[in-house]
């Protein structure tokens, strides 16, 4: 008997916070318009390019012991 309340209500609740959420994103119901950053391609791809240009350096893997605050390397199991 329950059930049927609380499923309602969820499916109430989900179907109103989407309706929110697409007029006021979407829709821009409080005005504004998408930044160019979002919406340009050519700015996305600089980016990109920017990100793996990147020299990465690193040691290897590490995992740490929250108890004793250690690291322990990684070794992989394929040898």
């Amino acid at each position: 008997m329950a059930a049927k309340y609380i499923i309602g209500s969820l499916v109430a609740t989900f179907g109103i916070a989407y309706i929110c959420d697409h007029s006021i994103s979407d829709n821009k119901l409080f005005g504004g318009t998408t930044p160019k950053t979002v919406s340009s391609k050519e700015w996305w791809d600089e980016t990109d390019k920017k990100f793996q240009a990147w020299p990465r350096t690193a040691g290897p893997p590490v995992v740490m012991n929250p108890i004793s605050r250690q690291n322990f390397i990684v070794k992989s199991t394929d040898s």
